[in-house]
């Protein structure tokens, strides 16, 4: 019964969260924001070799990657980072912990109604740019496009958990900004940045290219790269266009372990997030 009554507390925590989204209109937007940059890139994606038009799924896939690793990450911090800060800020949070609803429901509540709003908006979003594009490609390409969009939900798991683990250490909304902003920055644009120049270093090392050896395993401390990895592997040319033909090893390129390390950036920040709400 105990186990029943935390569902439930979740699940009412979890409902506002999301109807709160859905009456501000914010899943809308940001569906019709994916949706238009989805079709922008499948159909002109190719302009600048002087051609557009929808190509093969697995070049349109390897376009959108981009697209998804810039927005979904930022989208999902910008939804996440006030999540408890917001509620202390304005004086709820008191108020909702004096209810019959302990630490741990309210920021399952919270984290798993932001997680709805931001999939339905993904899921929305590029599934009706999947369904256009359903008229100009084969069926089994559809299959291939669906674990994309799938990917990308687990992304914006990935970085709501972190966003969430964020907005419980920011003792105010302007620090967990910035610490949010912080963090898309790093994992974005820095981070493979970092990783280069490692890898070039260790390439030139008297000890025998340490770098090339730790760099898969490297990869694998950023969500985005995940997603990366997981999307344009599986197609030979792109995988060489993108040069981890040379430097990711296929063994570890495995959709059932990239998941697992997908669910483990969900599941890790928010256990921090948990540990440091309760105290």
């Amino acid at each position: 019964m105990a186990f029943d009554l935390q569902l439930r507390q979740i699940g009412v925590i979890a409902g506002k969260e999301f109807r709160d989204r859905i009456r501000n209109r914010w899943v809308l937007a940001v569906a019709v924001v994916f949706a238009a940059f989805a079709l922008a890139i499948a159909y002109f994606g190719a302009a600048q070799q002087g051609s557009v038009g929808f190509r093969s799924i697995e070049v349109t896939i390897a376009s959108l990657v981009s697209l998804v690793i810039y927005l979904v990450p930022l989208i999902a911090l910008i939804l996440g980072f006030d999540a408890i800060v917001g509620e202390r800020e304005r004086g709820s949070l008191d108020l909702l912990l004096s209810m019959p609803l302990t630490r741990l429901e309210l920021l399952l509540g919270k984290f798993l109604g932001l997680f709805l709003a931001l999939a339905c908006s993904t899921v929305l979003g590029f599934g009706l740019a999947g369904v256009l594009l359903a008229t100009q490609l084969p069926t089994a390409a559809l299959y291939h496009y669906a674990g994309f969009v799938f990917s990308a939900v687990l992304l914006g798991a990935a970085f709501l958990s972190l966003a969430v683990m964020v907005s419980v250490f920011a003792s105010d909304r302007g620090r967990a900004s910035s610490a949010a902003i912080g963090l898309w920055f790093f994992f974005v644009l820095i981070f493979d940045l970092l990783l280069l120049g490692g890898l070039v270093l260790g390439a030139g090392d008297l000890g025998g290219g340490w770098g090339s050896q730790l760099f898969p395993y490297l990869l694998m401390l950023n969500p985005a790269d995940v997603f990366r990895i997981a999307n344009i592997f599986g197609v030979e040319d792109v995988r060489a266009m993108y040069g981890l033909a040379t430097v990711f090893p296929e063994a570890l390129a495995r959709p059932g372990l990239l998941g697992a390390v997908m669910v483990a950036w969900i599941v890790l920040p928010l256990a921090v997030a948990v540990w440091r709400f309760r105290k």
